[in-house]
């Protein structure tokens, strides 16, 4: 009874381990390293097979990277590896090398005998292969199996949420791009097309009405200036944030951005003890979405960004007296997702509030 609750005891953090991964990779060399500590295996390998007879990923764990490198590529789905892929059950074997359907391995490669394989399954799909070699004491028993085929069915859906996450990061960045393409667009180039037409306007007044020409060229000054603090907000969002503390880095942005846009920004922010840096950082970008979307699409007079906090949590928000829209007809635009998604990255809830006719305010509510 004891063996058993130790054996569970093993399974449960390998599985742990394994979910704690986000990267596709990560959770491929954990699970591996899990089999061959599950098994008392000397090498273990984890394949996972691509569409063209190879295998996209051949994670390996029990050689040095030396004797990677001297055995050569990726090897190809043939012999005991194309036998489990095809068949998609459990194969264990005292000597691998007594089985017809193995074909030798390269001269670099260390001598294996006991084998034990279990496929890593999603459903009918083979996800991969788990195989483990040469058992430290004695022959792979059904006991074995029996338990590297329990981790492996938990491995499957471990391995599958690492490659959904990926895949939705690939999205998030693919609409970042779009969202970024169009506030450069909205920032710049109307502003570049009015540069054009006043320097047009300038060109044709110089000989006739200098004065007029003159306020004309003012106009070319200040709308660059307008441009040049867009482009300057686009590009700081771009980059990590270097604070000097939140509350003071909100005060300079703050500054910075109702120059740009000539729109009136009130600031209460007290100074409050340091927080951790993944906080400070996603909630200053968060204020800097939510105050961008004020100034640039609320028609706001003012804008008010108040921070404060509590003994548990820390409290951002970002109110604006503009035209306000409907929260149920939302698209999801303005960076909506990327600011939700910031504050779930750092266990925190944002909340965003608005109606027709009167304002929004977006509020972000993060553990301190």
């Amino acid at each position: 009874m004891q063996n058993y609750v130790a054996e569970l005891r093993l399974v449960s953090e390998a599985v742990l381990a394994v979910s704690r991964q986000l990267s596709t990779r990560d959770a491929l060399a954990v699970i591996v390293r899990s089999a061959r500590t599950l098994a008392g295996a000397r090498y273990a390998a984890l394949g996972v097979p691509d569409d063209r007879g190879s295998f996209a990923e051949f994670v390996v764990s029990g050689l040095t990277a030396a004797e990677q490198r001297a055995i050569g590529p990726l090897p190809r789905q043939h012999g005991m590896l194309a036998a489990l892929l095809e068949s998609a059950v459990p194969e264990r074997l005292a000597d691998i090398r007594t089985d017809p359907r193995f074909e030798g391995w390269p001269a670099a490669h260390p001598v294996l005998t006991g084998f034990l394989g279990v496929p890593v399954k999603n459903g009918e799909e083979v996800l991969g292969i788990i195989f483990v070699t040469n058992k430290r004491s004695g022959s792979f028993t059904a006991h074995d199996e029996e338990l590297l085929t329990l981790f492996a069915a938990h491995a499957a859906i471990a391995l599958t949420n690492a490659r959904l996450y990926e895949r939705s990061r690939e999205v998030s960045v693919l609409e970042e791009r779009a969202r970024l393409a169009r506030e450069l667009h909205d920032a710049v180039s109307q502003r570049l097309f009015s540069i054009r037409a006043h320097a047009r306007a300038a060109e044709v007044l110089v000989p006739k009405d200098p004065a007029r020409a003159a306020g004309e060229l003012a106009a070319i000054a200040e709308l660059g200036a307008q441009a040049h603090g867009e482009l300057r907000a686009v590009i700081d969002g771009l980059a990590p944030p270097e604070l000097d503390g939140l509350a003071e880095s909100l005060r300079r942005y703050a500054l910075l951005a109702a120059r740009a846009h000539g729109i009136s920004v009130r600031l209460v922010a007290p100074d409050m003890p340091e927080l951790d840096p993944r906080v400070e950082a996603a909630a200053f970008r968060v204020a800097q979405e939510a105050l961008h979307n004020a100034l640039r699409h609320s028609g706001a007079g003012e804008v008010t960004v108040t921070l404060s906090r509590t003994r548990r949590r820390v409290t951002l928000e970002v109110a604006d007296d503009g035209r306000g829209f409907d929260p149920a007809l939302a698209s999801g635009g303005l960076g909506l997702a990327s600011m939700r998604e910031r504050a779930a990255a750092v266990g925190g809830l944002l909340r965003v509030s608005s109606a027709p006719g009167a304002g929004t305010r977006v509020r972000l509510a993060v553990p301190a």
